[in-house]
């Protein structure tokens, strides 16, 4: 399994890029690698040759700014683009970026190309839960600003095939995200979507969830229009950060003994962030599009690097994409 890393993306690019896909090919000796960026300054996290392990150099960066379809039409020796491409031509399986959000869907449907009988992918990420090990998976994150309900009924059967075969869940249960549980609510969308996914026999639909439940972890994949589901999951990441931030401010107010009392609960605490905390998780994966193509957090640590590196590795060993593809081709024979 190889995996294209466009090291120049991100805040802080190949000073975590590079040092996360060392750590990877130390848990995973197995994986091997290709680094697109800068050489100069991938080489300096990469000193030294790594067997399995390799640089292309690239000229150009896209950056956050960038108005996404043009810069890929543009940037052609961009870190980004050239990586997306080494997946198109079969050099890589998987791509994985920390860079322009935008860009890197706009690179994979422009390169790597849309599955068949699938009109729109949709970006989704799995959501640690309160109860358990587990989690969710939420699709679509904002890849499609605007949606119909055929696109919602494609997600549902998406997001549970990941959860099936890359997370090991058995009989995933499917929710559509609406404003109230009755199936009488919500907008001509969701309402129309709804009676989609009540009729499609490849899902286990348990109905309507209120945002409020995602983390509750009472569906295995939780269904939304672009626009809804990158509100509600900007929503839930900025509360994470505003109670960690009260909690903290909370603390120093109580003077000693609120210290005293940090530092009784401080394995809690500990391990309160390390679910809760966004950072730490995997990507998002562009469900749709003929390989893996993974996106993470611009503000990304070399941890949550090896994370997403681990996602894609389950990705590529449960055959998630040629699932996928197997599927909805047989839809087109159907037709």
């Amino acid at each position: 399994m190889k995996i294209a890393i466009d090291a120049m993306g991100g805040d802080q690019g190949a000073a975590v890029m590079v040092p996360g896909v060392l750590k990877a090919k130390q848990k995973y000796p197995h994986l091997e690698f290709i680094l697109f960026g800068d050489e100069k300054e991938i080489q300096t996290y990469l000193p030294n040759p790594v067997e399995g392990i390799e640089v292309v150099p690239t000229t150009e960066v896209i950056d956050y700014e960038d108005e996404p379809v043009r810069a890929v039409r543009r940037k052609k020796d961009s870190s980004l683009v050239v990586a997306a491409k080494s997946v198109k031509e079969g050099q890589a399986d998987a791509i994985l970026s920390a860079g322009n959000t935008g860009a890197l869907l706009a690179a994979g449907l422009l390169f790597i190309g849309r599955i068949s009988n699938i009109e729109r992918p949709g970006l989704m990420t799995t959501l640690p839960v309160v109860k358990g090990e587990g989690g969710v998976d939420f699709i679509d994150l904002g890849a499609n600003a605007e949606s119909k309900p055929e696109y919602l009924n494609d997600y549902a059967v998406l997001g549970s095939t990941y959860a099936q075969l890359a997370r090991g869940v058995k009989n995933p249960r499917v929710a559509l995200l609406n404003n109230g549980t009755e199936k009488t609510k919500g907008n001509p969308l969701t309402k129309e979507a709804y009676q989609l996914l009540s009729e499609n026999k490849e899902i286990n639909f348990i109905g309507n969830i209120e945002a409020r439940e995602i983390l509750n972890g009472v569906a295995d994949v939780v269904v939304a229009d672009g626009f809804t589901g990158n509100a509600v999951l900007k929503s839930i990441e900025g509360t994470a950060l505003s109670v960690v931030r009260l909690l903290k401010q909370n603390i120093l107010e109580l003077g000693l003994r609120g210290k005293l009392g940090a530092v009784l609960l401080g394995p809690a605490f500990k391990k309160l962030k390390a679910k809760m905390d966004y950072t730490s998780h995997n990507g998002a994966v562009l469900m749709g599009v003929k390989a893996p193509v993974i996106k993470t957090h611009g503000s990304s640590t070399v941890d949550t690097i090896v994370a997403c590196i681990e996602q894609i590795e389950a990705m590529v060993d449960g055959e998630v994409i040629p699932h996928i593809v197997h599927d909805f081709e047989q839809k087109e024979n159907m037709l």
